[in-house]
């Protein structure tokens, strides 16, 4: 990224320390490693149904050190779900937990650290990018309710590139894009910074480049190694500033109306860098650099649909009828945002993504 001459140099930049190791292979021969760097003797594995052999591989490599594996793990972390995973850590006595698995699993491994306080080591199988971030989540009554706290912070993050090899390519597509997600919000941010600016380009740059080789051999270690470093940076950036319009709206839709995470973020993006893009020249010239597109919005959904992803919300199960609803909810919630966020913008937004019009910035100005 380059600084125009004329923009003056102001911000502030804050980071909290966390260590990743990143290899073939680390889940399970670096992850006993971490826990004992961190002198943990008792560490609770948490993961997902879909998980579970991968856990369970990590949770032999600990062998003693493994106190038990709890696979609970539930998209958008209900309250319900949190409450088991806690009093499991409890009952086994675990002085850690290692969360092993895609955002559902790792906002588990969250919730019990910010309920409890036990250190995290965080083993992503997805490019979700929740490892990198103090951010937790839970849904209550239909609610998504977010929050920062550095007690869940993962400690320690291993990359491990071969654990993403079975993930199955239209969900590999969506979770890059949900990645994506996090450098482009994190270019309009208040607190974006030049830093920030250059993870958030080489992250774009490397997912959106990754991702084609994904779909074509889902087993290339190279595209694979390729996407889970873009998901490291992307989530990065996610971690070092604060959430706008996008994620609002896709915690509302994900939350309330039970649609599914990435997916979700997959189909929303475009159209809010659409809604956005008068107010944020510089973060759509720094993607356009990144997609090597002169139209990202389009460039977005065309990458992603492309290679088989969902297009609109219709498809993902949203009800027409809950467009008003959704909007109402997303506009009485403050955010910061580029462009101002009101009820009848943000009704236009979900309209043309739920029935899936090219997101054009002109439509939705």
């Amino acid at each position: 990224m380059t600084t125009p001459p004329s923009t003056p140099l102001d911000f502030t930049y804050e980071t909290r320390p966390a260590r990743v190791v990143f290899r073939p292979g680390a889940s399970v021969t670096a992850t006993p490693g971490e826990v004992a760097r961190l002198a943990l003797h008792r560490v609770l594995v948490v993961c997902g149904g879909r998980g579970v052999d991968a856990a369970r591989a990590v949770a032999d490599a600990l062998g003693d050190s493994c106190a038990g594996i709890h696979s609970g793990a539930r998209m958008h972390v209900p309250v319900e779900v949190a409450d088991r995973a806690v009093e499991a850590a409890r009952e086994t006595g675990a002085d850690g937990c290692v969360a092993v698995g895609g955002g559902s699993a790792i906002g588990l491994g969250k919730a019990i650290a910010l309920r409890t306080g036990l250190p995290l080591i965080a083993v992503p199988s997805t490019y979700s990018g929740s490892e990198m971030t103090s951010v937790w989540g839970l849904t209550e009554q239909g609610v998504k309710r977010t929050g920062r706290d550095s007690s869940v912070q993962p400690r320690s993050v291993v990359y491990d590139p071969d654990l993403t090899l079975g993930l199955p390519v239209p969900l590999s597509v969506t979770s890059g894009v949900n990645a994506l997600a996090h450098a482009a919000e994190a270019l309009y941010a208040p607190d974006a910074s030049p830093l920030v600016s250059l993870m958030a380009e080489e992250g774009v740059r490397a997912m959106a480049g990754a991702l084609p080789g994904v779909a074509a051999d889902p087993a290339d270690p190279r595209a694979r190694a390729r996407a889970l470093y873009g998901a490291w940076l992307c989530g990065s950036c996610l971690g070092a500033t604060t959430m706008g319009l996008h994620h609002k709206l896709c915690h509302v839709l994900g939350g309330t109306f039970g649609l599914p995470h990435a997916e979700t973020h997959t189909v929303v993006l475009p159209y809010v860098l659409a809604y956005n893009a008068s107010a944020a020249p510089h973060a759509l010239a720094v993607l356009a650099r990144a997609l090597d597109a002169d139209d990202v919005p389009r460039a977005l959904r065309d990458l992603a649909g492309g290679l088989g992803a969902p297009r609109s919300l219709a498809e993902l199960g949203l009800k027409e009828a809950d467009l008003a609803r959704a909007a109402t909810m997303v506009a009485a919630e403050s955010c910061p945002n580029p462009r101002e966020v009101t009820g009848n913008g943000v009704l236009g937004l979900l309209t043309a993504a739920y029935e899936g019009w090219e997101p054009r910035s002109e439509v939705l100005q």
